[in-house]
């Protein structure tokens, strides 16, 4: 008896020691954490260079403390960089007008995560870079291992320099999607699938072993657009045509060091210590020891008040500045419920535009959508709030890299919408699918048998296959969907449902092509559209901008934590990946909740490199 009771002693001091020991740790790591995401007050000496470091993924909404970069900092691995489009382009042109600062550096290389650092808000901060350059302050790049995403902001240089060992590859886009259907036939999964829309494609995963010859003609097309569109802009920063610029990278002269050089795709071959000793004699530094000045820009972003309208966000003194303007981030996959961090929850954003349109002092909304869509319930729950606000408030959308399927569901009754060139929308379409495992489970001697009490009343079963029946309700439920997608579309633009049905089809467009279909109104960034619902609202300058999601509490991220910490084992880099891929996948797979199983999103996985 003695022994066991100090033997449970033992293990119960263990275990005490274990929870608040793994507490005090996931304490600590937080405050580390929350060290690293907070940037100090940037201190600007005069005849300073702008930082702008690529190394970072630019997303719409405002950076998160997630429990993903407190896992970075317990198992010892790089904290996310994290930049918002919108403090980005505030901060460049803010530092064109800033006499301290002498001129700019743009370094690194970009690390897109999720739905960060689209083409879309690349445009946006392309433009606000060249509002730096005309400013007539110097802007300097140098690059290592430059992809097109790098090569498309470096092309805004006037002095763009390449590392002797370094290289640039901008060979073009391409689309690769994965296709499950082998997979699951050699595994006896099942695999019934309904949609409308010809260009819908987002069951194909499932179903086909390759693109349906509609998908790939809607991905050339889309395709086609995005490249044409970052082709011609950085073959005439550099003085080419788009043809030319083409025929040399096709010729594949454009990627080595020498040839970059020789094809002026580059102006110099530099190593670092020569390009900081050039921005040390720039800035006056004589001192072997001492840096050129310089301030980064998440630092410079810091001093910049977060909630104020910027300069080229506020429009012409129309009234009172008392009242705000709010803006809501849809950034993510649109999903049932409350969602992730990485998701638009339907309740959640409801309730959030709900409390806004209630709100005195919210005097007009924006929404910012970089979304695929998901989930068509929450899309309409989302849509329903957007409607009522835009009774007594101007309601204006953003489209950032995606605003897609539902992504597109709820822009559509907006007072105006605005999309980048770069921006991928459209793709009014729904599908619903179902999975059964009948040959897996026979496979491994396992039987099924079933006692109902109605004809449908087992019909969410993956145990069978769907019944004709069962797959013609399927089909009578997508095409309700799809038809209240036409009249939601009909109705917010104004167009006769015929029109909208000869553009739906699920297919995806560009911005540039939405705009002369009709599926958005004008070609602008973030700032245009804050600019615009102000001045419908009668604000004057002086208004104040607030932004949904906010910035979590620390609570927050400790209880987050709490759920997700999970210890990870060292993978080699292929199986790494391996896992990352599969884990993907599973993640993706779970965001499929809506209760009614019909989905407005776009291609399972429009994976564009």
């Amino acid at each position: 008896m003695k022994s066991f009771f100090s033997s449970f002693l033992g293990s119960f001091t263990a275990l005490v020691l274990f929870v608040f020991g793994g507490g005090f740790l996931l304490f600590l790591g937080v405050l580390v954490v929350a060290s690293f995401s907070e940037q100090p007050q940037a201190t600007v000496k005069s005849g300073s260079y702008l930082v702008f470091d690529l190394s970072t993924n630019i997303t719409d909404a405002p950076a998160q403390l997630e429990a993903g970069a407190l896992m970075a900092a317990f198992t010892g691995g790089d904290i996310p960089n994290q930049l918002q489009t919108r403090l980005v382009t505030r901060a460049l042109h803010e530092a064109a007008a800033d006499d301290r600062i002498e001129g700019m550096l743009i370094k690194g290389s970009f690390a897109p995560q999720g739905y960060g650092t689209s083409f879309a808000a690349l445009q946006e901060v392309r433009r606000a870079l060249e509002v730096f350059k005309k400013s007539g302050k110097p802007i300097h790049a140098y690059l290592q291992y430059a992809d097109t995403r790098d090569f498309y902001i470096a092309s805004v240089a006037d002095d763009l320099a390449l590392d002797p060992n370094g290289m640039v590859f901008m060979p073009g886009l391409a689309s690769e999607g994965m296709f499950f259907k082998g997979l699951f036939d050699k595994f006896g999964i099942g695999v019934q699938a309904v949609k409308v829309g010809e260009f819908k494609s987002a069951v194909e995963p499932y179903t086909r072993t390759d693109f349906s010859p509609e998908n790939r003609v809607q991905l050339e097309s889309l395709l086609g657009e995005l490249w044409g569109e970052m082709r011609d802009t950085v073959a005439e920063a550099r003085q080419m045509n788009g043809q030319a610029f083409q025929a040399l990278i096709d010729s594949g002269k454009s990627y080595i060091a020498e040839d970059l050089v020789t094809a002026n795709l580059v102006d110099r071959l530099v190593y670092t210590d020569e390009v900081l000793q050039d921005l040390k004699e720039k800035t006056g530094v004589s001192d072997p020891k001492t840096p050129f000045k310089q301030v980064n820009l998440p630092a410079y972003i810091s001093q910049i008040p977060k909630v104020s309208a910027a300069p080229e966000e506020t429009p012409q003194d129309l009234g009172s500045s008392k009242g705000r303007v709010a803006v809501v981030y849809a950034e993510g996959v649109i999903v049932d419920g409350s969602g992730t961090p990485t998701s638009v929850g339907g309740s959640k954003f409801a309730r959030e535009i709900r409390r806004l349109r209630q709100d005195p002092a919210v005097k007009a909304i924006v929404v910012r959508v970089n979304s695929p869509g998901g989930s068509a319930t929450a899309s309409e729950h989302i849509l329903r709030e957007l409607r009522l606000a835009k009774e007594t408030l101007p309601v204006v959308v953003s489209m950032g890299g995606y605003a897609a399927s539902g992504g597109y569901w709820i822009s559509t009754h907006a007072s105006r919408i605005f999309a980048e060139p770069l921006t991928v929308t459209g793709s009014i379409g729904v599908y619903g699918y179902a999975f059964n495992i009948a040959e897996l489970s026979n496979d491994f001697g396992i039987t099924w048998d079933r006692v109902k009490t109605g004809k449908y009343a087992d019909t969410l079963s993956i145990s069978r296959p769907k019944t004709e029946d069962e797959i013609a309700l399927m089909e009578r439920m997508t095409n309700k969907i799809y038809e209240d997608f036409i009249q939601r579309t009909a109705e917010g633009r104004a167009m006769e449902p015929a029109a909208v049905r000869d553009i739906a089809e699920g297919r995806v467009w560009t911005g540039s092509q939405a705009l002369e279909l009709g599926l958005v109104d004008e070609l602008g960034g973030l700032a245009d559209a804050i600019a615009y619902a102000a001045q419908s609202a009668e604000l004057a300058k002086g208004f104040r901008v607030s932004e949904f999601p906010a910035k979590k509490e620390l609570a927050e991220v400790i209880a987050e934590a709490l759920e997700q910490f999970q210890p990870s084992a060292t993978k080699a880099g292929w199986l790494n990946k391996v896992s990352q891929e599969a884990s993907k996948v599973v993640s993706e797979l779970e965001q499929f909740n809506d209760p009614r199983g019909v989905y407005a999103r776009m291609p399972f996985d429009l994976l564009i490199k």
